[in-house]
Formats: C-alpha cells, sequence, structure tokens
C-alpha cells in the first residue's frame, strides 16, 4: 500500500516499534511518526550516509520504505539490519525482511530466510512458530491451482480507490478522487484529495461498476472515511473516519490524530449525525468494521491494548438494546504479531481478512477462515487474488461466488484500485452410483433412463439401469452443491431425488431411488377413492351365480391384482330400491361374496380381499328410492358391484 490510503490503514496497523530519541535525529523521527515516510526515508538516508548505520536507524529506514510499500528499498535496508544484526533483530524484522522480499518476487532467498531463522531461534515461540514448515507452505501457495478470474474496473483512476461495501442493489468504495469538487484540500502527505465515500451502480453481469455518485454529505467530511459496513436492510452504517467531530480534530498526548468507528443511522431518507462507538479512544486506533449476517456482533481492526502485534481483528457483540460487549481478540489462529486488517464476514459466518503476519505471497494477502465452532485455521486464497503486492478489502457474494477486493499490484490504473472477481467452483471427482427400486416389489428395475442433473437444473449426464437396477456416473461434480437424479421408464412414473456432494475428493454418493408403474387405465379415482372400474356385472333374476359374461370382467380385476401384487380391495354389492329391503341386501351380500370366491379362484390369495359387503338399496346413485316411480334404466344405475382398492403399493 502507498500514498493516501496509508494514513487510514497505517494509522491503526502501524505501532511504533522502537523508540529511540537521539537528539539530532527527532525532525526524521517526527516525520516517521506523522507517516510522512518518503520525507523520513529521505532523512535517515542521509544519517546513515554520515556514518550511522545503528540498528535503530536501519531498522527506521526499512520501515519507512516497508510502510510506504517500496519493498525494493525495504528489502535493500532490511538486508543491510539483517547482515549487521542477525541474532540481535527481533522476530518482527525477520517476518518483514520475508515479505519485502516476497514483495519484490524474490521467494527463494525469502523461502532460505525462512529455513536459517527457524534453526536459529526457538520454536516455540509466538513468531518462530509461524515460520515453520513455510518454505514447502508456501511452495504449496504459489503452485495452488487459480480459484478465481479477476477484472480491473472502469471506474478506478489514478488515485485511490478502494474498499468496497455492498449497500443494497449498490457498492459503496473509498476514493480520492474529487469529481463533485466537496473540498480542494489536499493532504499534505500525497497532495491527493482527502478521501471520501461514493457509491456505484453494479452493472447487469455483476462484475464492472459504474454511475458513481459522492455518498451523503451527512457523512463525508473535509478529513478521510474510508471503510464501511452496512446491515443487511442498509439502514445502519459504521464507518471509519479520522478523529474529527464537531469541527475538531482530535490527537492524544502525543499529537497522533488516531482513527475512530463511527455509526449512522438511515432516517427519512437521510443520515443522522455520525456518533463514535463507546469503545473508541484518543490513544489508539479503531475502524474496518464488519457486521456478521445477522446483525448482531461488530468486527472491527486496532492496536488498542490487548492486541498481539501490528494490528488485530476484534469482535463485539450488538445488544438488543443496541449496546456493545467488551471488545474481544479472536485470538492467535486468526492474528499474528503482524498485521490482521479489513475483516468481512460472508453470509455464511466465512471471515475473510487481509494480513501480513500469516504466510502469502508479499505485502498483505487475503485470507478466508471457516467458522465450525470458532474460526478455522486461515487459508491463502492464492493467485491472481494475492500478488506480492498489497491485496486486501474482500467482499463476496457466497450464493454467486463473485466480489470485490482491493489491490495496489503493477498493472493497475494508479494507486489503489477496486478489482471484481468470479471465484470458481471448487470440483471433487466423486462418483455418483445407486439402484432403482419397484416402489411395489422393492425389486431392482433394469432399463431406466437415469439422468443426473445440476441444482440449476442443467443435464450433467444420462445413463440407463442395468439388469441389476444399478446405475453409475463418472462426471466430476461441484463441493458442497445440491444435484438430483431423475428417473423415467415407459410405463412407470418419473421420479426424482435431491442429494449434496461433500467437501471430500473421491467420495462415493450412494443413491437409492424408487420407480412406480403407470397406474392401470381401469384404476380411477370417484370422489378421492381409488377404485377398479369395470362394466357392469350381470347377475341372472335372483340369483348370485357368476355368469360367463360377468366372469369375463372379474378377470380384468384379477389380471389388475396380479399387476400390483400387494393390491388390497374390498368389494361391494348393491341393488335398486325394487324389492323389500331385507331381501335386496341379503341378496347383494350372497352376490358380494360369490364374487370375491371367484377371484380367489382365479389365483388371488383371499387375504388380498379385505371385505366382501352387501348394502342392499342403501347407497343409491339417484332419488329412485322406495315409493319413487322410475325407469328400468334409472333403477339400472344403482344395480353395481364395487371393486374399492384399499391399498396399492
Amino acid at each position: 500500500m502507498k500514498t493516501i490510503k496509508n494514513n487510514i490503514i497505517v494509522a491503526f496497523l502501524l505501532i511504533a516499534y522502537i523508540a529511540f530519541g537521539q537528539l539530532n535525529y527527532n525532525d526524521a523521527d517526527r516525520n516517521f511518526e506523522n507517516l510522512f515516510y518518503v520525507k523520513a526515508a529521505a532523512q535517515y538516508e542521509r544519517i546513515i550516509q554520515n556514518g550511522d548505520d545503528s540498528k535503530e536507524v536501519l531498522q527506521r529506514i526499512g520501515d519507512a520504505y516497508f510502510f510506504n510499500t517500496d519493498m525494493e528499498k525495504a528489502a535493500k535496508w532490511y538486508g543491510v539490519l539483517f547482515a549487521k544484526y542477525e541474532n540481535d533483530i527481533a522476530p518482527t524484522y525477520v517476518f518483514k525482511y520475508i515479505h519485502a522480499l516476497q514483495g519484490i518476487g524474490n521467494y527463494k532467498l525469502a523461502k532460505g530466510l525462512m529455513k536459517i531463522y527457524t534453526q536459529k531461534q526457538d520454536e516455540s515461540s509466538f513468531d518462530v512458530a509461524q515460520l515453520m514448515n513455510n518454505d514447502e507452505r508456501l511452495d504449496a501457495i504459489l503452485n495452488k491451482q487459480p480459484e478465481f478470474y479477476i477484472s480491473n474496473l472502469s471506474i478506478n483512476t489514478p488515485l485511490a480507490d478502494f474498499g468496497t461495501a455492498f449497500f443494497k442493489d449498490k457498492i459503496l468504495f473509498s476514493s480520492s478522487r474529487d469529481t463533485a469538487k466537496l473540498h480542494t484540500r489536499l493532504y499534505p502527505w500525497n497532495k491527493q484529495p482527502y478521501l471520501d465515500f461514493y457509491t456505484a451502480d453494479t452493472t447487469l453481469k455483476g462484475a464492472d461498476l459504474k454511475f458513481v455518485l459522492p455518498f451523503s454529505k451527512d457523512v463525508n467530511t473535509k478529513y478521510h472515511e474510508a471503510t464501511a459496513a452496512f446491515n443487511p436492510e442498509g439502514t445502519i452504517l459504521y464507518f471509519t473516519r479520522n478523529n474529527y467531530s464537531n469541527k475538531y480534530l482530535g490527537r492524544d498526548d502525543n499529537g497522533t490524530n488516531h482513527l475512530k468507528l463511527y455509526i449512522t443511522l438511515l432516517q427519512g431518507g437521510y443520515w443522522t449525525s455520525p456518533k463514535e462507538v463507546p469503545f473508541n479512544s484518543e490513544n489508539y486506533s479503531v475502524g474496518q468494521p464488519a457486521l456478521s449476517p445477522d446483525g448482531t456482533k461488530l468486527y472491527f481492526v486496532s492496536d488498542m491494548p490487548g492486541n498481539m502485534g501490528g494490528t488485530d481483528i476484534f469482535v463485539v457483540d450488538i445488544n438488543k438494546d443496541g449496546s456493545y460487549s467488551k471488545p474481544r481478540n479472536l485470538g492467535p489462529t486468526i492474528n499474528t504479531s503482524g498485521r490482521e486488517m479489513f475483516p468481512y464476514i460472508s453470509d455464511n459466518n466465512t471471515l475473510y481478512f487481509a494480513s501480513d503476519g500469516h504466510l502469502g505471497l508479499g505485502g498483505l494477502d487475503i485470507f478466508e477462515s471457516q467458522f465450525k465452532n470458532g474460526y478455522a485455521t486461515p487459508q491463502n486464497l492464492g493467485k491472481p487474488i494475492n500478488s506480492n503486492r498489497d491485496d486486501f478489502a474482500y467482499i463476496v457474494r457466497e450464493a454467486t461466488n463473485n466480489g470485490y477486493f482491493s489491490s495496489n499490484r503493477t498493472g493497475g490504473k494508479g494507486d489503489d484500485d477496486i478489482y471484481a472477481f468470479q471465484r470458481i467452483a471448487k470440483t471433487c471427482a466423486q462418483k455418483v452410483t445407486g439402484i432403482v427400486l419397484r416402489k411395489s416389489n422393492a425389486q431392482p428395475t433394469a432399463g431406466v433412463l437415469v439422468t443426473l442433473l445440476s441444482e440449476e437444473g442443467v443435464i450433467v449426464e444420462n445413463t440407463t439401469t442395468n439388469l441389476e437396477g444399478i446405475f453409475s456416473f463418472d462426471a466430476s461434480l461441484t463441493c458442497e452443491k445440491k444435484y438430483s437424479i431423475a428417473i423415467e421408464k415407459e410405463g412407470y412414473q418419473s421420479n426424482a431425488k435431491s442429494f449434496s456432494t461433500s467437501t471430500e475428493e473421491d467420495h462415493m454418493n450412494t443413491l437409492s431411488i424408487e420407480i412406480t408403474k403407470e397406474l392401470n387405465k381401469l384404476i380411477v379415482r370417484e370422489n378421492g377413492i381409488l377404485k377398479i372400474k369395470i362394466n357392469r356385472i350381470y347377475f341372472d333374476l335372483n340369483k348370485a351365480e357368476i355368469r360367463p359374461d360377468a366372469a369375463q370382467e372379474l378377470n380384468k380385476i384379477v389380471d389388475v391384482m396380479k399387476e400390483y401384487p400387494r393390491m388390497i380391495i374390498k368389494i361391494e354389492a348393491h341393488t335398486d330400491a325394487r324389492g323389500s329391503d331385507a331381501y335386496n341386501e341379503k341378496l347383494s351380500d350372497k352376490r358380494a361374496k360369490a364374487t370375491g370366491d371367484y377371484i380367489v379362484s382365479q389365483g388371488i390369495t383371499a387375504n388380498r380381499i379385505e371385505t366382501t359387503i352387501g348394502y342392499g338399496e342403501k347407497i343409491l346413485l339417484n332419488n329412485c328410492s322406495n315409493g319413487v316411480k322410475c325407469s328400468n334404466d334409472a333403477h339400472d344405475i344403482n344395480r353395481r358391484s364395487e371393486f374399492i382398492i384399499v391399498k396399492i403399493d
């Protein structure tokens, strides 16, 4: 990082690594403490030329170039420091020397330095432990398969543009451009305008940004505003600003203007007057906010007491009444003796942040840490997201795997640039296999067309079940993603089943899916009841014997029941209203039993006929009841046998 952004970032990611007070060095030290690193570096160069190459001076000149992202000169002076005082320098400076070497692409020397240093130091040391096996780990990062497509945005300028935040359907970002001529004051460090917030619209493709406009005058001031976080509704904004309120620029006892975290609410279309959070201080910096997806936790960066070195990521709980818990350090899994900053919590609670304390490619690298009963060991995102310069301020929509990050890498349009990215979904060499079974009898079914579909309904692959009903796919599937299996076969009902892939390579997804034959055309649903529908069965007058023409119809019932070997039915017989009620009931009961006996005689087991019952004239289908004059055809409607399906599978 360099130029104007350093006042925002370095102000709370730097601490004074050394303190020495030779009177003739006061001017250089004062410029260093005020973050005027270019001027301070030139003064330290003259001090060295005059013969003072003490450890303190070499540390300061190395830091001045390091914090201004001039890695060529930082590596040069850290190299002199290491050569002269190898056995007398703090691990912090070994880290910074390694990072400077990585920043200029000298990974070979950086890895060699890691090996040498770990051999000479106490491996239980917190700082030294960070270097253990890092040469092999660095090779793994360098050789990591790229997982991102990135693109520089058209809205970038030669000045500083960085630090994006999702804001409804827009993107909020920080920039030192002054397109609206809100103020003409220039930051004395680099003669650029102070940072303000701007908004931009996302394009249909979701990558590039357009229509840049200044953010609210209620938030932007004549000093720096940068790095923000909104609640999901876009009605609460946390942001970083110089310690500036009521037209007063606050300073600590040493005259340092620290950064503070502010909150403002959207009310009536306007942002309220920003208020400080209660854990701000005049004596240290607090900023770079990030909110948990549910809005109950606020993450931020600070060099407050209790940090592990440089700057650390802290978190507070946001209580229902709007108050905050005490800040908690995220601990050594996340924080190091280096600089951790720019936290972002995605919608699946993954923590993304920038660090130069964890192993990286040079400068700040972006890391991710998944939350599983606590934050897991951070993983470097690798190239092309990370480079040998500063890469930071990563935000993402996990559902679409796209988002934005900031970088001062070479090849950009200027100071810091905003980049869009599309993350390539991880793939696993997973096999999908399974079996298709008949629902009616759990028997394997051959010749079934099986289709593997993505969550979006795109066909991945087709196959057909073998004689044992088994199917198998060798497709390479995306990790932790939903898929479905669809089956179809002529004469059967289609079916589908969803499943999700795991995170493991070579995982076997084994499925079982049922298939059901299409209902026989004789099976119908009447008034919500399944029945086997055949032509009317006729009996001789006052008799219950099965006639040949009736047997021909009943054989259809037998065929259907053989097709569905688990089917159970009940038989109901009905008469018309002619004749006495008692006689009709007795006759219909005989006919129902005779019908059931015939079906059993044709090979259907008796327990598959739940009951046979004659209702006589109790259940008429029309109004032709006793005493009502009706035609023969009207009476015949009520003379019927019904075969009601009790169970089919």
